[in-house]
């Protein structure tokens, strides 16, 4: 441990983080640097500092990485139509290569020789953030306290802040009823009845949607513009990303859009229930969908879904700073160059419909689609040799007298 002279601390000012720093002080005899991330959890960031300060740490980070980490993370991503295992919109996931590469920078700044974290021994942002440090600075020493100490429940966390003075809010109560994670993109739920895959979500724990049946009775009607794959106006207003993502949070909120409750794999090999809330999320990526589905090539689109799960599950685990992902990247980023034009939705009722796309560079051809007369666009005897070619082999192997089971 006298290796270590200075951390750098992913610090939320919380009752984890705040035992943590005081817990890496006293164990590590070293100066601690804290960082905080402000992207778009909802939550003050600043009472963070006060804390810090008051615990003797002189070299506190606050930044605000909002537009950074929906134009550089959130956005790319849609670009692959990302979903994990069906469902799951990746909402915590993606933020932990950002926090990664923060960390990382400012110990560069500092001249820190470790970084550390709160994530506990059992979940998968051990991973995300240590896979993504090793990534970006092969020789960075991560300190993991839940993986060190023995202070493996809420009580005795409490108890550590008690005796060390840590200063800490009280609710009343020795336990939260989730364990929670926010930022822009999603706010997750896990713990508590969620670990009784049989017992109903709680109404009351929804914090960003209104429920489908309370949602309002009128349908509202949105039109995103793409640009390369990405949303850069509301209703005709350009946005930045991190605007687009908020205003969409806020419209499919209240329309009661973007609920899941669902049942994932985790790395580490455990299951584990979660509820999210992705409201804009959600939005997008119908919308994207919309908006490929008449400007992809047909073989580039079903290639892109046939990737699709390869990449989200690199960035679920954690390889977002890997090269297989860095490579999936740019293939992704070429397949937009004529993802551009505008996608009509409705919004009705936890529902996300498309009613209309339009593109300049549309590949959606009425005259040759119509069912009325079609000039001779499209002669329908051609597709005679096209079907016989393509069952070739299975009148072949028919005419052998092979059984197909």
């Amino acid at each position: 441990m006298a290796d270590v002279k200075k951390v750098v601390l992913a610090y939320s000012g919380g009752l984890d983080t705040s035992v943590i720093l005081k817990w890496l002080q006293d164990t590590y005899e070293c100066e601690v640097v804290t960082f905080t991330a402000d992207l778009g959890q909802g939550e003050e960031v600043e009472p963070a500092r006060a804390k810090a300060q008051a615990m003797g740490v002189k070299e506190i980070y606050i930044d605000d990485l909002r537009e950074e980490f929906v134009r550089d993370f959130v956005y790319p991503m849609f670009r692959a139509n990302t979903v994990y295992e069906g469902e799951y919109l990746l909402g915590t996931s993606i933020a932990r290569p950002l926090i990664a590469k923060r960390l990382i920078e400012i110990a560069n700044e500092t001249g820190a020789d470790a970084i550390s974290h709160g994530a506990t021994g059992k979940g998968n942002d051990q991973v995300r953030f240590e896979l993504g440090a090793y990534a970006l600075k092969p020789g960075v020493k991560v300190i993991a306290p839940w993986r060190e100490w023995d202070l493996l429940s809420r009580e005795k966390l409490m108890d550590y802040a008690e005796k060390h003075a840590i200063p800490i809010e009280r609710h009343g109560k020795k336990k939260s009823p989730y364990s929670m994670d926010a930022n822009l993109l999603h706010i997750s739920y896990e713990g508590g009845v969620l670990e009784d895959t049989w017992t109903e979500h709680e109404e009351d724990m929804w914090k960003w949607t209104v429920s489908p049946e309370n949602a309002p009775d009128k349908p509202t009607y949105l039109e995103l513009t793409y640009r390369k794959g990405d949303i850069v106006a509301i209703d005709g207003v350009e946005m930045t990303p991190a605007t687009v993502l908020a205003t969409l949070n806020k419209i499919g909120g209240e329309n009661g859009i973007g609920r899941l409750d669902i049942v994932e794999n985790r790395y580490v090999g455990m299951k584990s229930r979660g509820c999210y809330e992705t409201p804009g999320g959600t939005i997008m990526l119908r919308a994207h969908r919309a908006i490929e589905s008449i400007t992809l090539d047909r073989e580039v689109a079903h290639l892109k879904d046939e990737l699709m799960p390869k990449y989200a599950s690199l960035i679920y685990t954690g390889y977002w700073w890997s090269p297989e992902r860095l490579m999936l990247q740019q293939m992704i980023d070429a397949s937009q160059a004529h993802v551009n034009g505008v996608v009509r939705l409705k919004l009705y009722k936890g529902n996300v419909i498309v009613t209309g796309r339009k593109s300049d560079d549309s590949l959606f051809d009425a005259n040759i689609a119509t069912f009325e007369e079609d000039g001779g666009a499209y002669n329908q005897a051609d597709a005679a040799g096209f079907i016989k070619l393509n069952a070739l082999r299975m009148r072949i192997a028919a005419g052998k007298g092979r059984k197909l089971f």
